[in-house]
């Protein structure tokens, strides 16, 4: 067996090969994740660092039988690759190509979806319990990476898991964070002599003729009360075992034929184990090894150098950055919270500036939530950072820590609208409705970088009780006013139908007015600043003139700006045509945020052709 005899089809072969061809097939493996990458853009760093591990588990597990579970999936491209995905790379991300992070719609070997953190454990124990449930005979894995234990969930996972008594195998991939602190050289040489096939072997032999008659089974009980005693002090283990795991570990998670060795031992264990790997972030890729993070998530770039093949512009992270650290400057008040998301909410410069007022609280947006609460509860301003679709992991917290109370907690809510290669588990396509159902909540929409500096001042110090501010990724459009103050606000006169629309989506709905009045149709177009409350005034009063709404955003159907107009105008006992133009019922997939709004008829021309539809003209060239 050779890496060539598995170039093409991976999966089921990997069990026959050596340890020499594996780590052949690593290295090369290396090199496509590389070459792929930097023309799709992805996460690299963290999928470099999981090459070894990821061929190891499919060494000794078959993953169209047996359930591997990731964590957050920033390093399933390997796996994707060892399941008949390699010769689909190229299209990592793409419009109709395959996902960056599992999908089971895409392959039976992706156990599960994946794209938020901290769940993998608590899914995997129901796919354990489930097998115990129905009889049936597989292994069940759960991959979590270390900066996922910064979330309670994993913890609540790791409990029960641990308690279980069931045959459940977490991989703890530990690419920076120190978990416990090892004791020095001899703490060193037991976890290492504790890692031998020979101590496994005796391990495993020793408890079962200790446990065949009774002065065995004391003596056993013995020599295991100083076992763990030594353990709890010597090496980083006990905080696992004490749950209820049988611990193996920390293993170098490049030695490919130590991982395979110690997988197959985990794999014949009926309990709960834990498997702590220690990874390198970036491995075999200089550029990323250097700078892990900004190798985490990449846009194209060039291979030979590490260079991104466009400079990246300005974008409403990085204005939001800097304009809350011009605002802390004039008031000591005001912090900043982020959820393990510093670079990508812009506030790197925040930290560097105001690092007593910065706080970064891991992959754990409810207790980010809850703490600024209770910030805001002892006079402080603070400003919680994160992105819409992580923002959903926080909602009894907005209600029940903030909202009840009305305390002033601000929310910069970025990503919000289509953020394109991520797909389904990253659009921000859901906090327009559910923040619209939390009390005392008021929501801003800028359309410009300078609508965002006017909006965070105001949401600052102008409003009361909790505020979001939500803005898309990315740039901004031709509209580049500096308005915000009112709710809403009319940018163009037209006598024959009201578009309505918030946030850069307005630049769409500008462009479908002109496009509009070159078919003779004079379009009015009202922008909103502010959608919870929501002030429907102007619009009714537009309505009641053309006889026509079409409401166009980037959001989920339900619960939608539009859905809410179009009620208001019922109450208010307004007859007329709606049309409502958004995201749909269901989940958007990945691709590029320009091929998705052609798809789904947010842009110019598909808001145009909507128009012209209700109106009985017809529709336009394309």
């Amino acid at each position: 067996m050779t890496v060539t005899d598995v170039k093409n089809q991976y999966e089921p072969l990997l069990s026959r090969l050596n340890d020499q061809e594996g780590e052949a097939l690593c290295a090369r493996m290396r090199q496509e994740l590389v070459e792929n990458v930097s023309k799709t853009g992805g996460h690299l760093a963290s999928n470099l660092g999981a090459v070894e591990l990821t061929v190891a588990i499919h060494r000794v597990f078959d993953t169209s039988v047996d359930r591997l579970v990731f964590d957050v999936g920033h390093q399933c491209y390997p796996h994707k690759m060892l399941t008949g995905r390699r010769e689909k790379m190229s299209t990592l991300r793409q419009y109709g190509g395959i996902a960056g992070f599992p999908k089971p719609s895409e392959s039976v070997h992706d156990a599960f979806i994946a794209g938020h953190a901290s769940n993998s454990v608590a899914v995997a124990l129901g796919m354990a319990r489930a097998r115990t449930m129905l009889e049936e005979d597989y292994k069940v894995i759960a991959l979590i990476g270390d900066g996922a234990l910064t979330g309670g969930l994993s913890y609540e996972g790791l409990s029960n898991a641990g308690e279980c008594g069931q045959q459940i195998l977490v991989i703890l991939n530990d690419n920076g964070m120190s978990i416990t602190p090892n004791v020095g050289g001899i703490a060193d040489h037991l976890a290492k002599q504790r890692l031998k096939p020979q101590y496994l072997t005796f391990k495993k032999h020793y408890r079962r003729i200790m446990n065949a008659n009774a002065l065995g089974r004391a003596v056993y009980r013995v020599t295991h009360r100083i076992k763990q005693a030594l353990k709890q002090t010597l090496l980083p283990c006990s905080m696992f075992e004490d749950m209820g795991f049988h611990y193996l570990g920390p293993v170098d998670g490049h030695n490919l034929p130590l991982l395979t060795k110690i997988l197959r031992y985990a794999k014949e264990l009926d309990e709960p184990v834990l498997l702590h790997v220690k990874t390198v972030k970036g491995k075999g890729y200089t550029p990323a090894e250097e700078n892990p993070d900004s190798f985490h998530g990449v846009a194209p770039f060039d291979p030979a150098t590490g260079k991104a093949k466009r400079e990246a512009g300005e974008n409403f992270s990085a204005v939001f950055g800097r304009t809350l650290t011009r605002l802390a400057g004039q008031d000591r008040r005001v912090c900043a919270v982020t959820a393990a998301m510093t670079g990508g909410t812009g506030l790197e410069r925040f930290a560097q500036t105001f690092p007593d007022r910065f706080f970064d609280v891991g992959i754990a947006e409810g207790a980010a939530v809850s703490m600024a609460a209770g910030m805001a509860k002892q006079g402080a301003l603070p400003v919680f950072a994160v992105y819409s679709t992580f923002l959903q992991r926080s909602y009894d917290m907005l209600l029940h820590d903030v909202a009840i109370d009305n305390l002033h907690v601000v929310l910069g809510v970025d990503r919000a609208g289509l953020v394109g290669d991520d797909g389904e588990t990253h659009h921000g396509l859901f906090d327009v409705a559910y923040l619209d159902t939390v009390p005392n909540m008021t929501v801003l929409a800028p359309a410009s970088f300078a609508e965002l500096e006017v909006m965070l001042n105001r949401a600052l110090f102008h409003l009361s009780g909790p505020v979001a501010v939500r803005y898309p990724r990315g740039g901004e459009g031709a509209y580049l006013g500096s308005g915000g103050e009112e709710p809403a606000v009319i940018l163009r006169r037209g006598s024959d139908i009201t578009l309505v629309s918030y946030g850069t989506e307005i630049n769409n709905v500008l462009e479908a007015a002109r496009l509009l009045e070159a078919q003779g149709v004079q379009a009015e177009v009202v922008k909103i600043n502010q959608l919870t409350p929501l002030d429907s005034e102007l619009v009714e009063r537009s309505v009641r003139k053309t006889g026509v709404l079409l409401a166009a955003e980037e959001q989920c159907a339900q619960g939608c700006i539009g859905q809410r107009l179009a009620a208001r105008l019922e109450l208010s006992g307004i007859l007329g045509k709606t049309v409502l133009v958004n995201c749909g019922k269901g989940f958007v997939p990945h691709g590029a945020a320009s091929l998705l709004k052609r798809d789904l008829s947010p842009d110019g021309m598909g808001i145009c052709k909507k128009a012209l539809e209700v109106l009985g003209r017809g529709q336009t060239e394309a």
